[in-house]
């Protein structure tokens, strides 16, 4: 099993090429990143993790800039987003922004993605909440378009382009993975038809998730790869993991001042 940390990078905390180094020092294999652009000062969205939403929700970075940073700091560790809020970016763009991301980083992106929680965020970028599964797949479906043919075309509901040249091209071949998130109850139908693995949320729906990975890999007729991130650094937690079958798990990582999270991350080594 591989490991990794899954955080948010804003402007009060560690920044992201040093988080980069420091986690490639310790043995880390990956870093993700979380993405809000915005918060609406007007929220009724209740946030998922609690009462109240955390002041780093509202202070992130644009995690393709400092995916990038990271990547430039590092050589080996893979470089993703969990998530990105795919029903919030324009397709055409967000292709360029993660080929370009692979080809910086010698071929270590992932693109993880999801739909978000906050109807009021999503409603800014003229997304209708109520549709937002059915846009977030044929924004995926376009992006792979985009990635992997010279001369690209999409026609859905939401999506809709003629032919159009789209470079750089991804260095991974076809293209970088792409992580479906969320574990709800269509989450299988999406991971099938238009991802190349699955990214739940430890604790959100998870508790048999042993069960659910050999549905989803049943239905699929194959392995597909599974990261389970925002998961608690406990060796008991790790090894529960592992036996449900996950290929990857992304610890948690508070978003801290450099010398807390290097202190910190000294200590997360240890479950390596």
């Amino acid at each position: 099993m591989k490991f990794g940390v899954s955080t948010f990078v804003t402007d009060e905390g560690i920044g992201p090429a040093a988080l980069g180094r420091a986690l490639e020092e310790r043995g880390f294999g990956s870093l993700f990143l979380a993405e809000h652009t915005h918060i609406p000062v007007k929220r009724e969205s209740p946030w998922p993790g609690g009462a109240e939403l955390p002041r780093f929700y509202y202070r992130t970075l644009d995690p393709f800039v400092a995916l990038t940073a990271a990547a430039a700091a590092t050589r080996r560790l893979q470089v993703g987003t969990g998530i990105a809020l795919v029903v919030q970016r324009d397709p055409i763009l967000l292709a360029k922004e993660v080929a370009s991301l692979d080809l910086v980083s010698g071929g270590r992106a992932v693109l993880g993605v999801g739909a978000g929680w906050n109807r009021e965020e999503m409603r800014n970028h003229g997304t209708d909440p109520r549709t937002r599964m059915r846009l977030l797949r044929e924004r995926v479906l376009a992006i792979k378009e985009l990635w992997t043919r010279d001369e690209a075309e999409f026609h859905g509901e939401f999506v809709d382009f003629d032919p159009v040249f789209s470079f750089p091209k991804p260095v991974q071949d076809p293209h970088p993975p792409v992580l479906i998130g969320g574990s709800g109850p269509t989450v299988f139908d999406r991971v099938v038809e238009v991802g190349d693995g699955w990214m739940p949320i430890f604790g959100r729906g998870t508790d048999g998730l042993g069960e659910q990975i050999t549905e989803l890999r049943g239905r699929a007729g194959h392995r597909v790869p599974v990261t389970v991130f925002g998961t608690p650094p406990k060796p008991e937690i790790v090894a529960e993991l592992d036996a449900a079958g996950a290929d990857q798990v992304l610890f948690n990582l508070p978003t801290e001042p450099e010398d807390q999270t290097l202190a910190r991350l000294d200590r997360l080594a240890g479950l390596l």
